[in-house]
């Protein structure tokens, strides 16, 4: 237990507690379970290392990693029991997917240690979802996205501001303290803002590494694949760069990849779930349209350009950023007539020159314009939608 002890000091000395992610007010931390699920590198681990230092009682704390060479000889439920034995009362375990039957025994814990408070993550939302049955009652789960073009503004430069509602938004009360030419800070962020570790010189080779382990390691884990169907989602992954957005043909996809096409739909599904790709669906309520996709995107702008050698395309940038963005706190279809919907607005993306044409007849149309520091009338600059959380 010592080592443990040791190993969560460490940590704890390198975690800045001078700004909480989004999520932070969020979260219910008087429940006796909780999970905090969400894509590799958006900054899990530090929240909750965040949350130990703020207790300000240690070893009323002990955070774990469920990969730690401690577990080879002992099991999570035993660490836990003799935790609670030693006056511990929160356990945060770290990457917990990566431990055998997990599920079943932060069960165990639930049922049996009903003094302590367990805390989970996992670094990818596949492996949480498959023990869920078993926890859904027990444990709510939070899921976390990457970094905000406000909360980027907020690490990066120290500009603090409040996030911004829809509304406030489309009424053009987006302005950043300080800062009178907004586009070169957006430009960084689509670049290496997204993921708190973008400041690292490596940065570029640090995104490529975890792209490589979503889909070499989490995926194929969680869907019991072998090691060539996790050569075909590189393969997938690679031509959705190349094709995103697009419309999603599966027989088409099927035979570019060589896949059968009864699994494209999983293989997608895996890959959104897991923070690779996002999928735009439509807006049509009913039975018959549970899980209808109208166009493929990849996740983030940094992966965009991550993955695009320089050869990336503005108007992809746009489209992804804002359904990035806006995805957080709403609900995001596919418009009939423009890009996107939210509610009973329609969103046309485009850079300085878009116009009105493709919302002409829309309830109530916006335009969403690229290269412009401010809006007017319906006309609303594209960073403004990074400050919505």
């Amino acid at each position: 237990m010592d080592t443990l002890y040791e190993y969560m000091q460490r940590q704890l000395e390198q975690t800045d507690t001078s700004f909480h992610r989004y999520l932070w007010p969020s979260i219910s931390w008087e429940n006796r379970m909780l999970g905090l699920v969400g894509p590799r590198g958006v900054g899990k681990t530090t929240l909750f290392l965040q949350r130990i230092k703020e207790m300000g009682a240690p070893r009323c704390a002990l955070y774990i990693s469920a990969d730690h060479m401690y577990f080879a000889n002992h099991t999570l439920f035993d660490t836990a029991d003799a935790f609670v034995k030693a006056g511990g009362t929160h356990l945060f375990i770290d990457e917990v997917h990566k431990y055998p039957n997990w599920s079943r025994e932060l069960k165990m814990m639930f049922d049996s240690l009903p003094d302590l408070h367990v805390y989970f993550t996992g670094s990818s939302v596949l492996d949480i979802e498959k023990g869920e049955a078993d926890l859904s009652r027990r444990a709510p789960r939070y899921e976390m996205q990457g970094l905000s073009f406000r909360e980027y503004l907020t690490i990066r430069h120290g500009i603090t501001m409040d996030a911004l509602s829809l509304d406030e938004i489309l009424s053009h009360a987006a302005r950043i303290p300080g800062i009178s030419h907004p586009l070169p800070l957006f430009r960084d962020y689509l670049h290496r803002g997204y993921y708190p570790f973008g400041m690292d010189r490596d940065f570029s080779i640090e995104l490529a590494q975890v792209i490589a382990r979503t889909l070499e390691v989490d995926i194929p884990q969680y869907a019991n694949m072998t090691a060539a169907t996790g050569r075909r989602l590189k393969r997938m992954m690679a031509t959705v760069s190349t094709l995103a957005p697009f419309k999603p043909n599966m027989v088409q996809l099927a035979g570019k990849l060589g896949i059968s096409r009864n699994n494209i739909e999983d293989y997608l599904l895996y890959l959104e779930k897991a923070g690779m790709i996002a999928q735009l669906r439509t807006g049509a309520s009913g039975l018959g349209a549970l899980g209808k996709v109208d166009k493929v995107y990849l996740d983030n702008p940094n992966i965009i350009y991550c993955l695009g050698e320089g050869d990336e395309d503005p108007g992809t940038v746009r489209e992804t950023f804002f359904l990035n963005q806006m995805r957080v706190n709403h609900r995001v279809t596919a418009s009939a007539i423009s890009d996107f919907q939210i509610g009973d607005t329609t969103f046309e993306v485009g850079g300085r020159s878009k116009g009105q044409k493709q919302i002409r007849d829309a309830e109530r149309g916006i335009v969403v314009k690229d290269d412009i520091e401010f809006g007017h009338g319906n006309v609303v600059p594209l960073w403004a939608f990074g400050l919505n959380y």
